[in-house]
């Protein structure tokens, strides 16, 4: 794919550039709570807006249904993105209307802007490739260059991801370039021990990616609330823990084939447990208890993993050449269920190899519980997007650009 350096040395002053980002921040009314995407983001849009161009930024944010919801209005991100900039953003109420193209069309060279959620739009996101297309060729209208920097959204075939790139000139940003880079590393000539660490709710969510792993990594480690349908699978108590008994035969397998392989599947030895889940408004103590894995209480939930996981998972990651992390270990937004995701975090920094910290909520406890970034190989921007290309998939954004 051709890469923003190639478009920035043929020149684009004065061109409408339009960068597809990822603003898809966290929340809290009106406040971020993490503008780690903003930021992301930031050396496309400032290399860009350095060379003259005209900077015409779009995004998605939280799941509205194809129809405008304040809620989901892009407006925050767009002022903390004129704040970290350092300049005015000018901001358009509207994804392709009148707002927008007064937006665009009051650029001065060097100038940003940025255009509302794209989602508020129903052709953003429709099945119906006639519809998308038709939303691609009006957000065509606004730009003369596209440059696709939202690697979070490149896992979506939607109208400003996949059909707006084969309708201009099209670059991929300074962060796709490097996110791609990252997840070579991860996939071709692999410097070994290579280790994954996965997390999370849903086992389900996971199980392309174990699959594929499974002929990849030299070891697995197992954590958070998909932890206990593997615990299930070999027959232990999991009390009122997260599980996806549906899920079983399938985990089975993989155990199965990770002993066959040669791949070690590490899983937990114990685990904290509490009859209710903990307040995560209030934060008020938990009090939880802390039992073998093998012996979880009927009326209890797991909700993280004990001392001695910790330890033995971070004993798994200290020799690793390669490090893939995506999910946490348990609910760490509670202090009291956050040392077992803190611990291999820390296993990460502590780590020589290559680390990888898979988007997600993965990147936002890292921030959430005070980590330095600098201290890890790469944090993504796209949980999803990362799991899928791991998978081996063919992520139409990717595709879009490689045209």
């Amino acid at each position: 794919m051709k890469t923003i350096d190639e478009l920035l040395a043929a020149g684009v002053s004065g061109k409408r550039v339009f960068v597809r980002a990822d603003l898809n921040v966290p929340l809290d009314g009106a406040t971020i709570t993490d503008d780690g995407r903003i930021r992301a983001v930031l050396p496309t849009i400032k290399a860009l807006a350095e060379a003259g161009a005209k900077v015409v930024v779009a995004s998605h944010l939280g799941r509205p249904k194809g129809a405008p919801d304040p809620a989901f209005s892009l407006l925050p991100a767009a002022e903390r993105l004129g704040e970290l900039l350092g300049a005015p953003v000018a901001f358009a109420q509207d994804t392709v209307g009148p707002a927008a193209h007064d937006a665009v069309d009051g650029l001065q060279p060097g100038q940003v802007a940025v255009i509302e959620n794209l989602r508020f739009n129903p052709g953003e996101t429709s099945k119906d490739d006639a519809e998308r297309d038709a939303f691609a060729d009006r957000l065509a209208a606004l730009a003369d260059v596209y440059v696709g920097d939202g690697f979070g959204a490149v896992h979506r075939q939607h109208a400003s991801v996949y059909d707006l790139p084969k309708k201009l000139p099209h670059y991929a940003g300074h962060l796709i370039s490097t996110e791609v880079g990252v997840l070579k590393k991860l996939t071709e000539d692999v410097e070994r021990p290579y280790v994954v660490a996965l997390g999370g709710a849903k086992v389900s969510d996971k199980l392309a990616v174990i699959d594929e792993l499974l002929g990849k990594a030299d070891r697995l480690l197992i954590g958070g609330g998909m932890a206990y349908t593997f615990l299930k699978a070999k027959g232990h108590e999991v009390g009122i823990s997260l599980l996806q008994e549906d899920q079983i035969p399938a985990v089975k397998e993989y155990m199965e084939r990770a002993e066959k392989n040669g791949v070690e599947l590490v899983l937990p030895v114990d685990v904290l447990v509490s009859p209710e889940f903990p307040d995560l408004k209030t934060k008020a103590p938990a009090n939880p208890t802390t039992v073998a894995a093998d012996a979880i209480p009927a009326d209890q939930e797991g909700l993280d993993i004990g001392p001695k996981t910790r330890k033995l998972y971070a004993s798994k990651l200290a020799d690793a050449a390669t490090v893939f992390w995506n999910g946490p270990m348990g609910v760490f937004e509670h202090p009291d269920y956050a040392e077992g995701t803190k611990a291999v975090a820390q296993a990460l920094v502590e780590s020589k190899g290559f680390t990888v910290v898979g988007g997600g909520d993965s990147a936002a406890a890292v921030r959430t519980l005070g980590f330095d970034e600098n201290a890890f190989g790469h944090i993504s921007t796209g949980g999803g997007a990362s799991l899928e290309y791991l998978e081996g998939k063919t992520l139409p954004g990717l595709a879009a650009l490689e045209d």
